[in-house]
């Protein structure tokens, strides 16, 4: 008998790939302490994992394992250098949240250029007059600036389009398919001429505190800055600074440095911020989608026919 060890609850429909088989069992871990994670990882041949950290220890002690299954399409919490090392593949979700996300992507944008939470605090409280103080932005035949043009920022390439957006791309590791779209040789020049820039990016060495002080005092004044990726790729000090000289249209993040972010978090202060709690993919359908698509490559690991697409480390294959 295989066993997958469920970190943090999956939907239930996910469990149900593994109620379906008689060779497979699950046990769900709900209490994500290293010492807890450690007392059930020896046998387990497979793991899925959330949000919470594994640790290199669990790693190190699950002797068995085949895989590590994310239930999402960043792995910042997982210590990659020790799957490496241990020769155990890393698997990813796919594309199974990109529409979720690029959605809220959108909202997040046309949030910040209308003045969305501006208005919505204004008329709350009895201030109808709010409407002669601010003025919000168009959309149409600006210029959006997708950093990262994977699954997610195509979805957010062809939504932006519909807006009448003129579409920038900077990835230095993809090309965009679209022959309409232009792709820029440098970050600095998208960020020159961008009305809007949005994010699609995994954090790592190389993206940690990509928008810093440098990067933001490029961007052209009245800019809005959206991020629905991971918050370390903005240095949130140097964007509170930037904030305070006024310089931004409007900022939408659905991620933080830290998370869950601190009431205290100076970004927050701003009235021309709007936020939401890195919830882009935690809609019921994206939710049933990833869990399945998590447990179906945790099955494809002991079948061993896991997908060499969806493994971050397909070389440990």
């Amino acid at each position: 008998m295989y066993k997958i060890l469920v970190i943090e609850p999956l939907h239930p429909e996910a469990l149900q790939l593994i109620d379906a088989r008689n060779d497979v069992s699950y046990q769900l871990v709900t209490d994500v302490s290293e010492e807890n994670i450690l007392a059930h990882i020896e046998d387990a041949d497979a793991l899925t994992i959330r949000v919470s950290t594994l640790p290199v220890k669990a790693l190190q002690k699950g002797k068995k394992l085949k895989v590590v299954s994310r239930h999402g399409v960043g792995y910042d919490n997982i210590p990659l250098d020790e799957c490496n090392r241990l020769g155990i593949p890393l698997a990813l979700v796919g594309s199974v949240n990109s529409i979720a996300v690029s959605e809220q992507t959108i909202f997040l944008m046309m949030a910040a250029a209308k003045l969305g939470a501006i208005f919505n605090q204004g008329v709350k409280i009895g201030n109808f007059g709010i409407r002669s103080k601010y003025r919000p932005m168009e959309l149409n035949e600006k210029k959006l600036l997708i950093v990262g043009f994977g699954k997610i920022g195509r979805e957010v390439a062809k939504r932006a389009q519909a807006l009448g957006m003129d579409i920038l791309v900077y990835d230095p590791y993809q090309k965009p398919d679209e022959n309409d779209l232009k792709v820029l040789p440098s970050l600095e020049e998208g960020l020159e001429i961008a009305d809007v820039i949005t994010l699609h990016l995994p954090l790592t060495p190389e993206t940690k505190y990509l928008i810093g002080r440098k990067e933001l005092a490029i961007l052209k004044d009245k800019a809005i800055l959206v991020n629905t990726s991971r918050g370390g790729i903005i240095d949130e000090n140097a964007l509170h600074e930037t904030l305070c000289t006024g310089k931004l249209h409007g900022v939408g993040l659905d991620v933080f440095e830290e998370e869950p972010v601190h009431p205290d978090n100076p970004i927050l202060s701003h009235d021309r911020v709007i936020v939401s709690p890195h919830s882009s993919a935690l809609t019921d359908d994206t939710l049933k989608a990833m869990g399945m698509m998590t447990v179906q490559n945790a099955l494809n690991a002991i079948d061993g026919c896991l997908d060499p697409a969806l493994v971050v480390n397909p070389d440990v294959l």
